[in-house]
């Protein structure tokens, strides 16, 4: 297994040697794909064809035939393309131009001890449409999905030497293939290809896509936090030791609504409504107090109702509005049950969605 600093090398030197590079489109782009299959660790088109896997599941220039309304048909190759996985549609859009600064040339012992050093080279620049011809390359790379007997979960737009683009449906309708993981990440430079956690996501799309469905991570990810808070919700039922209807009732409400300002505080914090860390910081706190937590708690959530400055953890608050923090509503809990709090905290609530908070409740209570 290679080290960090192998991965951080070769990551290195695959930048340097690809970086805006000019040339033959067709050429480069298979050779561009070779070497980064290499860089992510997934397995190489030619590799997995000497495995025995149809070009068709796994190839360059996999051919295709497009239907047209009047019955004829015609020829086209889809540049890379992996069954299950993604349609990959490849550009060179730069150009030399005269002039300019010239390549960082790539050091002799990232080049495994190649004699000498290429010449240097003019920087080219994309043209002035390039943002046109990147929306058209995506276009084309759908056109070429609708003609398989699947819709892949990716569509992968590749301006070689320049920016690798992410676009993916996981529903298999292949009707909404949107920038992945957002709008602002979706675009991916060679320069961002030093960033392990970038090249993990490429290495996903190649070998687990569907491991990156956003609602599956949601599901995975609730059902974690259902486990951890229904754990805590038995807890504190047992230790009430409550016969009376009336008295289970009115504890058990207390206990949902105490549970449903944890959850929406634990979702502000990661999307950023409340101090970094702020709803944490104050669980560490009372590690070594619990049995004071459920003071500072209702301090925490009364700043919240009213906006203010949250004295636990010497944070102002914006104001929160709906009534969910109105209601005086207290409840004591230990050091087992602020413990399976902390952990909840600590999970990836940017993949929660607001929407399932009533079945996250519900799983909860069942």
């Amino acid at each position: 297994m290679a080290s960090a600093y192998e991965d951080e090398a070769r990551a290195e030197a695959f930048i340097r040697a690809w970086k805006h590079q000019p040339g033959s489109e067709r050429a480069d782009a298979q050779s561009f794909l070779n070497e980064l299959c290499d860089l992510i660790g997934a397995e190489r088109p030619h590799a997995a064809r000497a495995r025995g896997v149809p070009d068709l599941d796994y190839g360059f220039e996999r051919p295709v035939h497009f239907r047209f309304e009047d019955g004829s048909t015609a020829p086209g190759r889809i540049d890379l393309y992996k069954k299950g996985a993604f349609v990959l549609e490849a550009k060179q859009s730069f150009k030399r131009r005269s002039g300019g600064e010239t390549f960082e040339q790539l050091p002799l012992e990232l080049r495994g001890g190649v004699a000498a050093l290429e010449r240097p080279r003019a920087r080219p620049k994309p043209p002035p449409n390039w943002d046109a011809l990147m929306r058209a390359a995506k276009h084309q790379a759908v056109d070429y999905a609708r003609c398989l007997d699947e819709w892949p979960p990716f569509i992968v737009v590749v301006d070689v030497g320049h920016v690798i683009e992410l676009y993916a449906d996981f529903s298999g309708q292949g009707k909404n293939y949107a920038q992945f993981p957002t709008r602002t990440e979706f675009r991916i430079a060679m320069d961002d290809l030093r960033d392990p956690t970038v090249r993990d996501r490429l290495r996903l799309v190649w070998d687990d896509p569907f491991s990156l469905d956003p609602s599956a991570k949601a599901a995975a990810v609730t059902q974690e936090i259902a486990a951890l808070l229904a754990h805590m919700t038995r807890s504190l039922e047992a230790r009430a030791k409550l016969t009376e209807p009336v008295q289970k009732a009115e504890y058990a409400y207390k206990v949902s609504k105490f549970l449903m300002r944890c959850i929406f505080a634990m979702f502000a914090e990661r999307m950023g409504l409340l101090p970094a860390a702020g709803f944490q910081r104050l669980i560490a706190l009372y590690k070594d107090r619990p049995e004071r937590f459920h003071l500072a708690a209702d301090d925490f959530f009364r700043t919240m109702d009213e906006g203010g400055h949250a004295t636990a953890i010497q944070e102002d608050i914006r104001k929160f509005n709906g009534g969910l923090f109105r209601e005086a509503v207290t409840v004591e809990i230990t050091g087992d049950e602020l413990a399976y709090l902390e952990v909840a905290a600590s999970k990836d609530w940017t993949n929660v969605e607001p929407a399932i908070f009533g079945t996250l409740l519900e799983q909860i209570a069942s």
